[in-house]
């Protein structure tokens, strides 16, 4: 099970203010409550109202996909809505936006929700690769939809650190510098102003560990 909760409107108003033609995705998976298309539809008309009250008309299409962290299913969806797309809005889980970034890396794509808690199936020996760990303040908005405290083996909120070596971690030689990866999708989104931005100390107080969810 995974558990969400939409971030503040004005916060996801200022992720999505520099465009104009936004499509919003919803997802049918595993995240409670459901983020289905009704959840878009309704983010859209809220969204569109804020927009007018500071003088932004946004123009909004809405779409729900089967699973968004399959990246099979969510292009073979999201191909046929994304022309004329400025900007991605994502209802998933922290993987969702992930998917939908690393799918159109020239697209910029901004979580609508922070994900609290998330219950892992036993796959029995197949490989999972962790992309987020549910840290409840969500910044993808701000990384190219790389989420470095999960993908950098040192979990840096402002990077990158002294270490990497030809756009590979120190830690580990094999794997890709999260923050060369970040560097290099917002250069590509004409974003890179972001990447100087300085973040906070993570506030660890906003998920207690070990998580406990009542059925």
């Amino acid at each position: 099970m995974i558990v969400t909760t939409q971030k503040p409107l004005d916060e996801i108003l200022d992720f999505i203010s520099p465009y104009n033609d936004i499509l919003i995705v919803g997802c049918d998976g595993c995240t409670q409550p459901p983020r289905g298309i009704r959840e878009a539809k309704a983010l859209g008309q809220l969204l569109e109202l804020g927009g007018r009250l500071k003088g932004k008309n946004f123009r909004f299409k809405e779409m729900t996909t089967a699973k968004q962290c399959d990246s099979f299913l969510t292009a073979s969806e999201l191909k046929p809505q994304i022309e004329g797309v400025e900007a991605v809005l994502s209802l998933a889980c922290g993987l969702g936006p992930q998917t939908i970034a690393e799918l159109f890396p020239n697209l910029p794509v901004f979580p609508a929700q922070d994900t609290y808690f998330i219950g892992m199936e036993d796959r029995e020996g197949n490989y999972l690769e962790e992309r987020c760990s549910s840290c409840g303040s969500c910044i993808l908005a701000e990384t190219g939809g790389i989420c470095p405290l999960t993908r950098c083996a040192k979990g840096l909120l402002n990077g990158p650190c002294g270490g990497t070596n030809n756009g590979k971690c120190e830690v580990d030689s094999q794997k890709d510098c999260a923050w060369t990866l970040i560097y290099q999708r917002l250069e590509a989104q004409g974003r890179l102003d972001l990447f100087d931005k300085y973040r906070s100390p993570r506030n660890f107080q906003v998920v207690q560990r070990p998580g406990k969810i009542a059925p």
